[in-house]
């Protein structure tokens, strides 16, 4: 009886350690899009809590957004230079620190704080997770496959989010939403020192550009503010027209920085990658039309139907699962069709399904009446997600996957504030002049509009996915000892 030959015992050992990484990167990505959901649920204790008024309740998420969206570029330029596994390890223990200080928090401004590291935390968390998985798989169907399996743990995590917020706020208190992240970043933290493989060595000494990681932070930090608080306190108020002048002289600074730079934080000519480019756009886009979904549809759930919390939850599972198994699907169409197809596809679809969802959004409607058009959405939008990442991360080099991952997450971030900022605005237009059954009609008026207008906007995403290549691009090359995927996934 023959024995197996070392280098297939070698290439299995390496499937399985491969194997094992996506399992912890997916895990955290998971950890990453359940804490979107799991604080909101949560609110109301957290406001009646620690005394929060009506309008400063705000502040325990937009803390986390404004430091999360200013501080993304860094994080995706720190994961290139300081290591993609350090930079991993590094943000899941600085999420866990900061979860477990707004699980204590005394007051207002510990858990406002807390909730601002959570979010340098995870900015320094996304792009690191989606470089590492750009490094260890290489450009083609094991790198799509890598991509899906990850952005089904997203979709998940959004689920469990509002399932885990209801449970957990009515079982334990809301302190609790922030307690169970502690043992989960530390217990990823501690296994991706065992199970991912450690950062190439540099082979070039690089500096940082220190003036440069400065005022791109400072700049889109004070964007994200405006964008945020605008709706809020006024677009007219001292703050945001003082913020909006400074985001746009340190954005300035930044971008004269970076053509002078010998060493720049973000290579200008990264803006020469057609793909890179379109799949900047499309996840501005995304996150300004399908990521606004959930939004509307929880206030329809609790204000119009008077869901409870736990209720909420249980209703996005439908959605939820039609995002995971469209993230599936958005692999095969990638690998099979070419990236440019697969995101027509999903746009498309997403179009029809966002454009449905408004027939059941009605104060005596029933939530069966909107399932087909969540469902279609749900898939055309893990299509989408799928295949932005993948345009975003094409024809990039591995020393410079951390960075484009930053350049992708900032527009991400950015135009998530600016999609909900319009749409509320839209939404809420008739609104506070009514009351009573008129105030539910106007309500349910207002979020069918808004929800028309995301539709429209999906059109304009599947127009910029015209601009990517037909065919598929070639890999760029890899540094030297750059490990490729030889991992089978699934």
């Amino acid at each position: 009886m023959s024995m197996p030959s070392p280098a297939l015992n070698a290439a299995g050992s390496k499937r399985r350690f491969l194997g094992l990484s996506l399992a912890l990167l997916a895990f955290a990505q998971l950890i990453y899009a359940l804490d979107i959901n799991i604080v909101f649920v949560a609110l109301p204790e957290i406001g009646r809590g620690l005394g929060f008024t009506e309008q400063s309740l705000q502040w325990v998420v937009s803390a986390y957004t404004i430091f999360c969206g200013g501080f993304m570029l860094l994080g995706g330029r720190a994961a290139d230079l300081a290591g993609q596994r350090r930079m991993f390890v590094f943000a899941l223990t600085l999420y866990a620190v900061a979860s477990l200080l707004g699980g204590l928090a005394w007051s207002t401004a510990a858990i406002i704080v807390a909730r601002a590291i959570q979010g340098i935390g995870g900015a320094l968390l996304f792009p690191a997770t989606l470089s590492l998985l750009n490094r260890l798989f290489e450009e083609g169907p094991r790198r799509n496959r890598a991509l899906a399996v990850w952005g089904g743990a997203g979709a998940s995590g959004l689920t469990l989010g509002a399932l885990l917020g209801g449970l957990l706020t009515q079982a334990f208190g809301w302190e609790a939403v922030f307690y169970v992240n502690v043992p989960l970043a530390g217990i990823i933290a501690i296994a991706a020192l065992f199970f991912i493989p450690r950062d190439q060595p540099r082979t070039s000494r690089r500096s940082f550009d220190l003036p440069g990681a400065l005022t791109v932070t400072a700049g889109a930090t004070l964007l994200v503010y405006v964008l945020v608080q605008g709706p809020e306190n006024g677009w007219g108020s001292t703050s945001i027209l003082v913020s909006a002048i400074l985001a746009v002289v340190f954005l300035g600074l930044f971008v004269r920085i970076e053509l002078r730079s010998a060493d720049p934080l973000m290579p200008m000519r990264l803006f020469r990658n057609r793909s890179l480019v379109a799949g900047m756009s499309i996840t501005f886009i995304f996150m300004g039309t399908f990521g606004a979904l959930p939004y509307f549809l929880t206030v329809f759930f609790q204000r119009v139907h008077g869901f409870s919390a736990l209720q909420t939850g249980l209703a996005f599972l439908v959605p939820s699962l039609a995002i995971a198994a469209g993230t599936q699907l958005g692999e095969r169409l990638s690998t099979r069709l070419a990236t440019r197809s697969s995101l027509l596809i999903g746009h498309g679809i997403g179009i029809v399904g966002t454009a449905l969802i408004p027939l059941g959004i009605y104060a005596g409607g029933s939530y069966l009446a909107i399932v087909p058009g969540l469902v279609l959405s749900g898939i055309g939008q893990g299509i989408v997600w799928t295949g932005m990442w993948i345009a975003a991360s094409t024809g990039i080099s591995e020393e410079e996957q951390g960075i484009a991952s930053g350049m992708a997450s900032t527009t991400l971030n950015i135009g998530n504030a600016i999609g909900l900022a319009l749409l509320i605005a839209v939404a809420n237009a008739g609104v506070h002049t009514q009351t009573g059954a008129m105030l539910l009609r106007a309500i349910s008026s207002g979020e069918r509009t808004a929800v028309y207008l995301a539709a429209a906007g999906i059109a304009l995403g599947l127009l910029v996915a015209f601009a990517l290549p037909r065919g598929r691009q070639s890999p760029a090359p890899a540094a030297a000892g750059a490990i490729q995927g030889e991992a089978e996934i699934g």
